[in-house]
Parts: structure tokens; sequence; C-alpha cells
């Protein structure tokens, strides 16, 4: 008997961070801290007799039931999109949302037209990258009509980039071998494919300039600037120069190439653009002695996990021949985006480990204070604060404000509480005896720091972004599949957390740099019809306004989140991801509505605003990736048999990876 089974792409599973997590601690989950903090105050008893809003969110979340008061009090006045699944891309009626710049574009006057029959990595180098997830936008020369978009680049598809690579295989299923399940089977790499995907890796800076309403590229820019896996990159701040970062090719630890797995990121508040590099483990091959000094620190990793073969043909991945190169690697890079001749710097007082995004605010007293999440199952939420303050008359002051201040991991109290512990050197257990001898050891080991300071292990960290409006702080947990039944409980009524959800910090006093704050769970995610799903999205969201699986997020100029998804699949949702905005204040708190949803395959990264809130940019990643489990296709989906052709549809064209531009129709604010 054969069975409609079909195993995940490789780098897919990579991305989606399915394995059990790499957090060996005994610290509490946020699960467990969610539970206790409630069934103490008394405020589930018998939740799950009575309903699932009601069990599920806290009483600062929890909103009125009448379904009109909540929808006049919404801060949101489009018309929703219908979820659902197809080939196309989708956005709220009397808005366009334009195809700006895809896989392959070229960025330069130089560069070459994109042909996928032909792909060479000197042309890969000078047109846009692949899977573009965060966007940011700066202005230039204060302007509102152009400005430089910076782009990442996290990660490639081989089975949707290159033609002749991939057949569909028939194997015995490892559950039931009397059935089979189909997987696509890869020709193994060589150099060439190699090091096209290094060059489409990265991000990409290119001028872009909006004519009658409409955003362009301009291959005339000259700030325009593509960073790959072999820019040359120099490390700054604690662990600089440190025994750990020194390699065969560079003695100094100080030299280092490329960027990679660069997911989420910002912008900073003196106009530089921040890449941060997450699932780096997927990246090195080889094998590193069980007794090598930093077997340890790379198990608490993940790596080397091999997903690509770089390591075949670059030594540098191979942790046999390289065994330090790792800890070059999961740090925030810094572009100065104005010279493009500059060097970026990799700024480890931020600490290294999964990094999703590196969100910022300036404090009232000056202070830079940066948000990151460790996107991984049972990692942590950290923030820095830095030392110098930021100065809005002098750009050159503020360029190494990253290199000094002090790193915090975040512990939620069962109270409600937060304490922001500061992983410094000599501070509690962060001694020699704890093998940190320095702070470069524990900017380099900050997972392990995190552990051994009490840090509360979440349901994956992705997002975290501040609202200067309201003072507060969202952190996006996107899910947590390995929840084990024994943790079911009133306020975690589902094993196999397949929704996640989003928790909102208020600082106290209105103080990001402080050490202490206040939390509350904003929403729990999923099918709120659904009773046992769990899930407290306000009575005045439809059928169409519920997501799953928040991943990035934005907050507007007036204050107003916006949440866009990673998961949502035809047969787990019977959507597709997109954006959702959602109301976080007053009578609509927890409302959401779906504004733009994506091709089906395609996961929805940005979104971000131009600053006078006229355009929201979006990025369309891995579209064509799936399609086994949706009626209208129904199989798996590779470069020569894809589930769409988004967004060229045209028979030579694969699918490609893009950004788009939302604009409301006649001009105006968007939403």
């Amino acid at each position: 008997m054969t069975a409609e089974n079909h195993k995940p792409f490789r780098t897919s599973l990579l991305e989606e961070a399915d394995g059990p997590g790499h957090n060996p601690s005994a610290n509490p989950t946020m699960g467990e801290i969610i539970s206790a903090r409630f069934s103490r105050r008394g405020f589930l008893r018998g939740a799950l007799a009575v309903s699932a809003i009601t069990a599920t969110v806290s009483p600062l979340a929890l909103v009125a039931a009448d379904e009109a008061k909540a929808a006049y009090g919404s801060a949101f006045s489009f018309d929703e999109v219908e979820a659902g699944v197809d080939e196309h891309h989708h956005v709220a009626k009397g808005y366009d949302a334009d195809v700006l710049l895809r896989w392959g574009d070229p960025l330069f006057p130089d560069a070459p037209d994109f042909d996928p029959l032909n792909q060479t990595p000197e042309a890969q180098a000078r047109q846009f990258g692949y899977n573009n997830d965060y966007v940011g936008f700066i202005p230039l020369d204060g302007a509102q009509n152009r400005g430089l978009l910076v782009v990442n680049h996290e990660y490639t598809n081989e089975h949707l980039m290159f033609p002749g690579i991939v057949q569909v295989v028939q194997k015995a299923d490892k559950k039931d071998p009397s059935e089979t399940v189909a997987e696509l089977e890869i020709k193994p790499a060589d150099r060439h494919r190699v090091d096209i995907e290094m060059a489409a890796h990265g991000g990409t800076i290119v001028e872009i300039v909006r004519e009658n309403g409409k955003w362009r590229a301009n291959r005339e820019g000259k700030l325009n600037r593509r960073i790959t896996a072999n820019t040359e990159m120099r490390i700054s701040g604690p662990a600089a120069g440190h025994d750990r970062l020194k390699t065969h090719a560079d003695a100094t630890g100080t030299k280092v190439f490329g960027t990679i797995n660069n997911c989420a990121g910002g912008v900073t508040p003196w106009g530089t653009y921040i890449m941060s590099e997450e699932n780096i483990h997927g990246y090195f091959g080889g094998e590193l002695p069980a007794d090598h000094p930093e077997a340890a620190n790379y198990k608490r990793l993940g790596l080397p996990e091999g997903t690509y073969a770089w390591n075949e043909f670059h030594d540098r991945f191979d942790v046999s021949v390289e065994p330090n190169e790792p800890n070059r690697f999961g740090w925030v890079v810094e572009v100065d985006v104005m010279d493009p001749n500059s060097v970026p710097k990799k700024r480890t007082a931020l600490g290294r480990f999964k990094h999703e995004g590196a969100e910022s605010i300036v404090n009232k007293d000056g202070r830079v204070v940066f948000y990151l999440g460790d996107d991984e199952r049972f990692d942590y939420v950290y923030k820095f604060v830095t030392e110098g303050k930021f100065n809005a008359q002098d750009r050159a002051a503020n360029m190494d404000l990253l290199d000094h201040g002090t790193l915090h991991v975040a512990k939620f109290g069962e109270d409600g509480t937060v304490a922001w512990l500061p992983l410094t050197h000599g501070t509690g257990p962060l001694t020699p005896e704890n093998g940190f001898n320095s702070q470069a050891d524990v900017v380099i080991e900050a997972r392990r720091a995190g552990d051994l300071l009490g840090a509360t292990k979440m349901d994956r960290p992705e997002d975290v972004q501040p609202n200067g409006m309201n003072g507060k702080v969202y952190v996006m947990l996107t899910n947590n599949t390995k929840r084990k039944d024994s943790q079911i409980d009133a306020a975690n009524p589902r094993a196999e957390n397949a929704f996640g959800h989003i928790i909102e910090i208020a600082e106290d006093g209105g103080d990001f740099a402080a050490t202490t704050a206040k939390w509350e769970v904003l929403l729990k995610c999923g099918d709120p019809s659904v009773a046992e799903v769990g899930a407290s999205f306000s009575t005045a969201t439809t059928a169409n306004g519920w997501f799953g699986m928040p991943d990035n997020c934005a907050v507007d100029a007036a204050g107003r989140l916006w949440v866009s998804t990673d998961g949502n699949s035809p047969k787990g949702t019977g959507r597709t991801d997109g954006l959702w905005a959602v109301d976080t204040e007053g009578d609509a708190r927890a409302t959401s509505k779906l504004f733009f949803r994506v091709p089906v395959g395609a996961e929805m990264c940005g979104p971000q605003f131009t600053p006078d809130e006229e355009t929201a940019f979006v990025a369309v990643q891995h579209p064509g990736d799936g399609g086994e489990d949706w009626e209208g296709f129904g199989r798996l989906s590779y470069y020569e048999d894809l589930s769409t052709r988004w967004p060229d549809f045209k028979p030579d064209m694969p699918v490609r990876p893009a950004v788009v531009a939302i604009t409301k129709q006649g001009g105006g604010r968007i939403a």
C-alpha cells in the first residue's frame, strides 16, 4: 500500500528548527511559568470546562465579548482579505501589491539579466539574492520618495533554484514499512553550485525611488551593494582577537569572510543596517573530537549539522580543518550603508546564538536598547543596552556604540515580573570556575551563560519589537511542537504547541533600559473556534483574522502592531502565511485582521513601513516550497514541477522569492 506521505526538503527543515532544541538546562519553560502564575492567582479555576478564550489569556489581555464594541475601537479600517490557499498573493481591497525585487534581478548597470539555466556565482553576486527575509528602509536626504532598501537573504532552496538536480523517489516509511513516502532526492553538489549558493546568501542594499506612487529599484544607485557569504568582515567587541576566534587563515581572530543565514535584523537610529546570523549550524560539516575544547560549546548550538555541502569545497566550513571557524558566526552584523566600500562588523558584545532580529529604540536617557530573540525551542529572549548615548547630531559618534554595553537575558516570573539578568563576566556564576575567563567567553557562549543564570526557556523567540508609542515590547513566540503531554495544563491546553503565542512586556517606569518589567500574554494563537486549541483572539476576530506561528512583526509610526507568520499550511490551518494587523489597545485588544497573504508554500517576512506610512514592504520567502497538502497540487514541488510559478508565471521562469511594495490606491496612509 502506498501512503499519501511526503517528506519536507532538508533546507526547509533547517529553517523550521524542527529538532527538540539544544538546551540541556533545568530552567523552567515559559509554559510552566504561565501555568504557575495563573494557577496561583486562581484565575484558571475550571478553565477547560469554561471556554478556551477565558482559560488561556491573562486579565490584561481579556477583551469584551461584545463584538460591535470591539470592532468600534479597532485602529484598522481596511476590508479583510479572505484566508485560503492558491498560487497567488492577495492584498486588502483598495490596495496594490507590486513586486519590487525578485531573486536574480540585476542591481548594477553591469549586472547581467537573470538566466535560471545559466547561473554563475559571478552573476549572482551582482543580482538580488535568494530567500529575502528582513526588509528595512533608510530614507536618503530625508526624502519620503527615495531611500535605501536593505534586505537579508537567509538561505537557499536548491530544489527550487536549480534545474535537473532533483527526482522524486518512493522510500519505505520508517514508521510503517508497509507504506512508502515520497521524497525529493537531490544530486550531490559540486563546487559551482555551492559557490552560487554562497553568493545568494547575505544581503542587498539598493536605492529605490517612488515615482507616480510606484516604487522601482535604481540600478544606477551609488550606494547599491551585495553582501555575500564571501564578503570580508571585521570582528569587533569583547571577543575580537580572542584565541577561540583565531584560525589558520586568520591568526588575529579579527577578520572573517561572509555572513550566513541572515534572518531578521534591524536599522539603527543612526542609519546602519543590522543583519542577524541565525541557523549557522547547518553550514558546518566534518567531525570534532569529543574531547575538543569547543565540543560542548558547539553541541549547545547543534553544530556541525551539515545540511549544506559547503565544507566539501571550502575548508573553513569543515570543523576538522578549522575547529574555531563556527565561533566566528552566530553574531549580529552591522553595515554602514552610506559607504559601499565599508567593512561590515560583527558586533560580539550582543552575544552569539541563533539571532532572529535586533530591533532597537532610543531610551529616554539617550542609551540605545536592542531586543534579541534566540530562535530555537527552549531558548531565550535577550536585550542589549549600550553604554554610550545616541547623538542625533553626530552620526560618526554612534558608529561604535554596539561594541560597549550590557547584554541581558530574560527570566519571567510567576508573579508577572521580568528580571533582565546581566551577562557580565564575574557576575554570579559567570566566573572562571564555570569556564568563563573573560567577557569574550561569556558572549561566545551566551546560551550557556543564560543557562547558568536561570533564564526562562521559551517557545522559539523570534522578533522582539519595542513600541515607542505605548512603552511596550512584543515578543513573537512561533511554536514548540516538542512540548510533552505531561506539560498540558489550563494555561497550555495542548501538547505539541503548534500555533505559538505573543508576550507583551512593559518595562518598569517606561524605561527600556530597566532591569525589571511586567509581562502579559497578548495572544495565544490558533483557531479560536476549536476549544481545545485554546486560542485567545478577541471575539471580534473573524474566521479570516486568526493566525498561527507569529514570526516577524513591526510597529508602525502610529504604534500599531503588524504580525507576519511562518508555518500556516493547507493541512494545518487551511491558509497560507500572511500579514495580520493586531490591535493592542482598548476594547479592540487582541482583535486581528488579515491584510495580505502569500502564495502556496511561501513564508511571510518583513514587514517594514516607510516613515510616511504610505508603503508597506513585505518579503515573500520560498514560494512554491510545498503544495503536497494543497488539493490544488497534491505532490512535492521542485524546479521542474512547481506548485506555483509566482511571481512571473512564465514557463521558462522558476518560482522566485521577492519583495513586494504595498500602497493604497490613490495614495494615502496604509490601513
